[in-house]
């Protein structure tokens, strides 16, 4: 039986309302407001005053506009309001990303580390405090977590049913940190981060490769995860069946073949930017150690735009940094592989937030929820 809605119920939902339209339109006016929203102007004054102190609103200098009449005070997000903060546990580093209600970034930072033993969990929580403790010397709230981990994340209990690549297996990652938490997969939050702080694109698919390779689809300008939140895997596609095994058990899976610590193998470089150095140097062994890799990369990519017909490619993390020497073979193999290239060429973006896309992802990920369900005080 489906229940009337209450007063809380109503007040959150105009809330919510409000929120988006100053979250889209900042500087906006409460007559502005009440336009955009079609609530009355004496609702929409009451819910400002409402959100004014919850701290989720700030009032400015009276709006800009030409012509008689009294103008009205602008209303915008608050900058000392709650903020998200988002945490990546990635492979071999941990991140931190501080933004408030406008997706401003306040504070970040990286750590590198081996998170390949049992420490990660201890490592992780005081990465956590010293990012609480950061928001704290920046006298700003918290209003919520997010945690990005390179694995399949149940979205129903935010467990972490496999991480291979960390060794994991069924790992409620918030009660390993005693917290209540928003545990998602890496490469959805960096897919989400694209739609709303990078290239802005409504369908895509973002593929990033590091340790693993990630992907998050987005389609009509929202995240796909499938049935249970388990999408995504296309570091796990078989690509090459005779090829090296995987940490997931199966052979000749696409990181395998065009991963990071692959490409590295392949060139002989020792990190990423020992490997762009020496591509931007010309040298015939890393130049052919992408080549093999954008090889690859259009195999299983072809796949999955032939699957769901989705228009661009946007390359993330290490393929960002990757794309002058990606560009021209991953093009080459996606124009011969997809089937509908001839007259709907794949779009190839590169991301704009790089490396930082998953931990900003996190982050926003709060903030997005906040705006949707605010909690506002009785007035």
């Amino acid at each position: 039986m489906i229940e009337p809605a209450g007063q809380h119920t109503v007040r959150r939902h105009n809330s919510a309302l409000v929120l988006r339209a100053i979250a889209d339109g900042p500087g906006v006016s409460r007559a502005g407001l009440a336009a955009a929203t079609g609530l009355t102007k004496a609702t929409v004054s009451t819910v400002v005053d409402r959100l004014i102190a919850a701290d989720l609103v700030a009032e400015g200098e009276p709006e800009r506009r030409n012509g008689p009449g009294r103008r009205g005070t602008v209303v915008s997000l608050s900058p000392t309001g709650p903020h998200g903060l988002g945490i990546e546990v990635g492979v071999d580093y941990l991140a931190y990303c501080l933004v408030d209600l406008t997706g401003e970034v306040r504070a970040e930072q990286v750590r590198f580390a081996d998170n390949r033993t049992p420490a990660v969990f201890e490592r992780a929580g005081e990465f956590l405090r010293a990012a609480m403790k950061e928001a704290e010397a920046l006298g700003v709230p918290v209003g919520g977590v997010g945690i990005a981990v390179p694995g399949l994340v149940e979205s129903s209990t935010g467990v972490v049913r496999l991480a291979p690549n960390l060794g994991w297996r069924d790992v409620d990652l918030a009660a390993e940190l005693g917290g209540t938490f928003s545990v998602g997969n890496e490469a959805n939050f960096a897919a989400l981060a694209e739609l709303w702080h990078g290239t802005g694109l409504p369908d895509f698919v973002h593929v990033s490769g590091e340790i693993g390779i990630g992907a998050g689809l987005v389609l009509g300008r929202s995240l796909f995860e499938g049935v249970r939140g388990l999408g995504g895997e296309i570091g796990h596609l078989p690509v090459n069946p005779q090829g090296p095994r995987c940490s997931c058990g199966a052979h000749g899976c696409l990181e395998r073949m065009a991963g990071q610590e692959e490409i590295l193998r392949l060139s002989g470089a020792d990190s990423v930017d020992d490997l762009v150095g020496l591509l931007e140097d010309g040298a015939p062994v890393a130049v052919s150690a992408v080549r093999e890799a954008a090889r690859w990369l259009g195999i299983g990519l072809s796949t999955v735009v032939n699957l769901v017909d989705v228009p661009a490619v946007v390359l993330g993390g290490t393929y960002a940094r990757l794309e002058p020497w990606l560009r021209e073979p991953l093009l080459a193999e996606l124009e011969q592989r997809v089937a509908s290239s001839a007259w709907s060429p794949i779009h190839l973006v590169r991301s704009p937030l790089g490396t930082g896309a998953a931990v900003r992802g996190a982050a926003a990920s709060i903030i997005r929820d906040i705006l949707a369900a605010p909690d506002v005080p009785r007035m």
